[in-house]
């Protein structure tokens, strides 16, 4: 087998017993690192830090982790001008906190028959929002509802 010692240096093709016992005088693991190479490859190290230091930087790369979460505001055709403006002031708010946006437009019964007037209301959303947000999908009919997702900008 192939051995490198704990400095990374090679110590070239020596038989097992060997590279265990030099491990032993040196007092750390003999690790195999590649079992498919022609001969083996084994490493000289504390495996029990390597094992640490991993842990570490997955806890690190975790935290440093950014978790998007999608919330979804609902309106109506028939949802007033305040209403509307209440609804626009709360998708600022979520996108401040950097989370996307699902803007649903919900028709009942008769409704679908003026998704002009829904898709009317969604435009004019996405213009007072053109300063805060990208618009990662456009106003789309999706069986009784229409569908906008935004997103804060970076």
């Amino acid at each position: 087998m192939r051995v490198i010692d704990e400095e990374g240096k090679p110590l070239g093709v020596i038989p097992f017993d060997e590279a265990m016992a030099h491990a032993e005088r040196v007092g750390l693991d003999l690790v195999e690192v590649s079992a498919n190479a022609d001969p083996s490859v084994c490493k000289i190290m504390d495996y029990g830090k390597y094992r640490y230091k991993q842990s570490k930087k997955i806890h690190d790369a975790r935290k440093s982790q950014t978790v998007i979460h999608v919330k979804e505001i609902r309106l109506r055709p028939k949802t007033e001008e305040h209403d509307v403006q209440v609804k626009v002031k709360h998708i600022k708010k979520f996108l401040d906190q950097h989370d996307k946006v699902k803007i649903s437009m919900m028709f009942r019964g008769r409704e679908i028959a003026f998704t002009h007037i829904g898709r009317k209301i969604m435009e004019d959303i996405r213009g007072r929002l053109a300063d805060d947000c990208i618009v990662d999908q456009e106003p789309r009919l999706e069986g009784r509802n229409m569908v906008m997702i935004v997103s804060p900008k970076k």
